[in-house]
């Protein structure tokens, strides 16, 4: 089955195994949510870090995505340095009057 594959790192620093593997089921949940939104080819990896057991789900869902935009971004800007494409800050203006 092709899709995305996500990884979760969630360490002891995160707590107890309790609060682990319950941070784990919300970053899993979460992911499951996100998959219509990252193409089938990615392979995302995410490491929970320490505040991450004490977070809510909305807050932990706030994260991911706002880390996943981020990383579409530069992905973008390093696609169009590759393949020279100008970026819309480098297009000239042009004059109105």
């Amino acid at each position: 089955m092709g899709g995305p594959r996500f990884g979760l790192i969630v360490s002891k620093a995160v707590g107890n195994a309790v609060v682990r593997h319950r941070t784990s089921r919300r970053l899993r949940h979460i992911c499951l949510s996100l998959l219509p939104e990252v193409p089938p080819t990615a392979d995302v990896v995410i490491r929970a870090l320490p505040r991450a057991g004490d977070s809510t789900s909305a807050e932990l869902a706030q994260d991911i995505t706002k880390a996943l935009a981020h990383a579409r971004r530069k992905q973008s800007r390093a696609f169009e340095k590759d393949n020279h494409v100008p970026s819309a800050a480098a297009q000239p203006r042009r004059n109105r009057g």
